[in-house]
């Protein structure tokens, strides 16, 4: 069965889900439409008990190039708006993080800022040797967000979780594999088909144990979700004041140097 949106597309086969970014234009970017359709997607999800493993990937040789700067430049949001608006993402995404079932992802190409926070979400990151993932959001005067406050020290540590976000540098996907982020790498034929025999396996596993797996893991190292989620909103909300956030936005969108690089051009 598939279900036709604008921007993505989701499709359920033999219990196995597959949720695919496609939105071309904007290389997979989290624009609201998109956010829109995934909402609405995890919703099912939630509800649908036949359903018993995800695979999210992205189409056009990207997984997503992340949040859509075009639209953050024009909406012209308050602190509050801002918050607001992390918060409404929060919503479908803690759904997504919490999901009692397994989520694959295969990632081909870019996954940068939210699209890296967004990979981070899954249970299974499977990638091609061309993935490239970035924590980009400080070339753009931002912090992370999408959970990465929460995923990202949980796999690398904190430590490293600082590099990753305070450099905002680019890492291929053997470095991914190699701290972790990735668990295998597969050519880009093989990828999808990999992410759903992986999903598959688990259609005849016991759900009530994979729940009680997932959930019991989601317990462990520390880090409430939920009040990591509402101090990653209020932490956007703040950088998406800054004057440092709206240069680098333009400098972005008339194709110039970020303000900020790692290490600095100077």
């Amino acid at each position: 069965m598939t279900q036709e949106f604008q921007t993505i597309r989701f499709e359920v086969r033999e219990q196995v889900a597959t949720l695919t970014l496609d939105n071309p234009t904007k290389r997979n970017a989290l624009d609201p439409q998109m956010r829109e359709e995934i909402a609405q997607v995890v919703a099912r999800l939630r509800a649908d008990r036949e359903i018993r493993a995800l695979v999210l990937t992205g189409a056009n040789g990207h997984f997503c190039s992340g949040g859509d700067l075009r639209n953050i430049a024009s909406v012209g949001l308050d602190n509050a708006g801002w918050r607001q608006r992390l918060q409404d993402l929060h919503e479908w995404l803690q759904d997504l993080l919490t999901l009692d079932r397994p989520v694959i992802a295969a990632v081909d190409g870019a996954a940068y800022g939210a699209g890296f926070s967004l990979a981070l979400v899954a249970d299974f990151v499977l990638a091609t040797p061309r993935a490239r993932f970035a924590m980009s959001f400080l070339r753009v005067g931002l912090v992370p967000d999408c959970g990465a406050f929460y995923t990202l020290p949980r796999i690398v540590g904190v430590q490293r979780a600082k590099e990753l976000m305070l450099s905002a540098r680019e890492i291929d996907a053997a470095e991914a594999k190699q701290l972790g982020l990735v668990m295998e790498l597969h050519a880009p034929e093989a990828l999808l088909a990999r992410a759903q025999a992986l999903a598959a396996s688990f259609v005849t596993a016991s759900p009530v144990a994979v729940s009680l797996v997932k959930r019991t893991l989601a317990a462990t190292g520390g880090g409430e979700l939920n009040a990591l989620l509402e101090m990653e909103a209020c932490a956007q909300a703040l950088a998406m004041g800054t004057a440092q956030h709206r240069e680098a936005v333009s400098a972005f969108l008339n194709k110039q140097p970020a303000p900020f690089q790692w290490p600095s051009a100077k």
